[in-house]
């Protein structure tokens, strides 16, 4: 066994619940949706972790606007704090810089990032996945956590497919799925999400202007997208007290 998974598993046990955001496709709106979920759980009074774990196309700083922000390094790396949250993500060390990384590179970046992050007591810890069936979820499902599992999906045939074999994954390696966020609803839908047989935690219509928001995080929170995810929340909390 990777002595670092030792590790992680000691740094997370002050950790009660720890949710992973996940999609088919990339596009969704599934690194907004996990940005809000830990700012609106912070927002009710419990301490909350944000986890960027999609390595290739980072965007929880932006939306955060978190881009001057440095961990500080004391036996491991504890997480900066910003509007109330302590966040993690690889950016930190790749910067703007692409990060060309496949197979046993990115477990091996997960792991590491995981082993030395220092996250002390927490209510929730939200994971932000990269999109579809990668090695991240792979490795999520790997290390004992208790990870749940939130999916994002839009209301769209093409979206379905990889949800659909995501979703077996997950039940596969006996993955808790919470439910599905469906978002960006516009006029008639296909209701294809409704054939997925999970519980449908809340819909969002799509929100013309949420690209202006991005960086300000009181509007996000106030936005449509930002009341709904908090309903969602809402439905979260009450059916796991």
């Amino acid at each position: 066994m990777d002595p670092r998974i030792t590790a992680i598993n000691e740094h997370v046990k002050n950790i009660r619940n720890v949710i992973a955001v996940v999609s088919g496709k990339g596009g969704v709106g599934k690194s907004i949706i996990s940005t809000i979920m830990a700012l609106q759980l912070s927002r009710m009074g419990y301490k909350v972790g944000l986890l960027d774990t999609d390595f290739t196309s980072p965007a929880t700083h932006i939306i955060l606007n978190a881009e001057e922000l440095t961990p500080k390094e004391e036996k491991g790396v504890i997480p900066p704090e910003i509007h109330g949250l302590k966040y993690m993500t690889i950016t930190y060390y790749t910067k703007n810089n692409p990060t060309p990384l496949r197979g046993i590179d990115i477990s091996n970046a997960l792991i590491e990032l995981l082993s030395i992050t220092r996250w002390g007591e927490l209510d929730y810890l939200i994971i932000d996945a990269p999109p579809g069936i990668s090695d991240i979820i792979l490795d999520l499902l790997r290390i004992n956590w208790r990870i749940k599992f939130v999916i994002v999906v839009t209301p769209s045939k093409l979206a379905m497919e990889t949800v659909k074999k995501l979703i077996k994954l997950l039940e596969e390696q006996s993955g808790e799925i919470i439910g599905v966020i469906v978002n960006m609803i516009m006029g008639i839908e296909t209701n294809e999400y409704k054939k997925l047989n999970k519980k449908v935690l809340v819909e969002i219509p799509f929100q013309q202007d949420l690209e202006n928001k991005i960086g300000d995080v009181e509007s996000l929170l106030e936005s449509i997208v930002g009341r709904k995810v908090k309903e969602a929340l809402n439905l979260i909390i009450k059916e796991s007290s």
